[in-house]
């Protein structure tokens, strides 16, 4: 009998150690991805260097690029020493890191090298890459990625990147973030995920669900996102044309789904483009 009691009591000690262990992992394991994940981490200037150079995790680069420009926001001329490393990445071959260096670059409008180097990515394969560096360009009060600006403001297509059967996913009034996958693609190689490069909201499709499709066919029409909406509205405050009102006058009495700021910043930009017009 005392033998039973004492089994039974260490049988309950090792199950509650289990099930605290375990309440910790919960815990735990949130807390370390979050930690792997979240860009808002200081790095010393040892562990920014070792990240811009670790070619094998990309969002270390990341990681490192974020903070690199908290730092220029925050004037630390000492950052000036990365600012060749920044430059280079703006080659790399991650659409990720493209897409935010050229966000970086444009947080210094006195470097003529991140200049430049926003100048190329204009011409970028990626359009978030082009888009970040048109934004980035407005800060150096030059205004080359006019055409990419206003096309943040209208319907985007996004072509299928393979050809064969395709399976959509979404439907018309889904919202799309970059890196979401909105279909299959499926023929002798097997299926293929399509994912969209842009945010916004599927407006319609393109091609029919299960219908044959070929590489480089439009198959999808998205509207724009409200932070592009948002993003480019602002830009246009300083650099739009008299060209550029109707599609800006699209977003003053609202559009359904986007907060009442976008048409505050649409009335904003269509004055400001009416009053430079005047005085030209």
């Amino acid at each position: 009998m005392a033998e039973a009691a004492k089994t039974q009591t260490s049988f309950g000690g090792r199950w509650a150690f289990g099930v605290v262990a375990l309440a910790l992992l919960f815990v735990l394991m949130p807390f370390l991805f979050w930690n792997a994940t979240w860009f808002g981490r200081p790095l010393n200037d040892t562990q920014i260097s070792t990240a811009l150079a670790d070619r094998a995790h990309p969002r270390n680069i990341q990681h490192a690029l974020t903070q690199l420009e908290l730092r220029i926001e925050a004037g630390d001329p000492s950052v000036r020493k990365w600012y060749p490393q920044i430059v280079q990445l703006a080659g790399y071959p991650v659409e990720e890191i493209r897409v935010t260096d050229a966000w970086v670059m444009g947080q210094d409008n006195s470097s003529d090298d991140f200049h430049q180097s926003l100048l190329k990515l204009l011409g970028d394969t990626n359009p978030m890459v082009q888009r970040n560096a048109a934004l980035s360009l407005v800060r150096f009060k030059d205004d080359s990625g006019h055409a990419q600006i206003v096309a943040m403001l209208k319907p985007s297509e996004l072509s299928s990147p393979f050809e064969g059967k395709l399976f959509t996913r979404l439907k018309p009034g889904d919202v799309v973030n970059t890196g979401t996958m909105v279909a299959h693609v499926e023929s002798s190689v097997g299926k293929r995920e399509v994912r969209s490069n842009i945010p916004g909201t599927l407006d319609r499709w393109l091609a029919a669900n299960e219908s044959n499709v070929t590489a480089g066919q439009p198959i999808l029409s998205l509207s724009p996102s409200e932070s592009m909406v948002w993003e480019a509205l602002r830009a246009l405050y300083l650099i739009g044309t008299p060209g550029d009102l109707p599609v800006v006058a699209h977003f003053v009495r609202g559009v359904d789904g986007m907060s009442p700021q976008i048409a505050q910043q649409a009335q904003a930009t269509m004055k400001a483009i009416n009053t430079r017009n005047q005085g030209t």
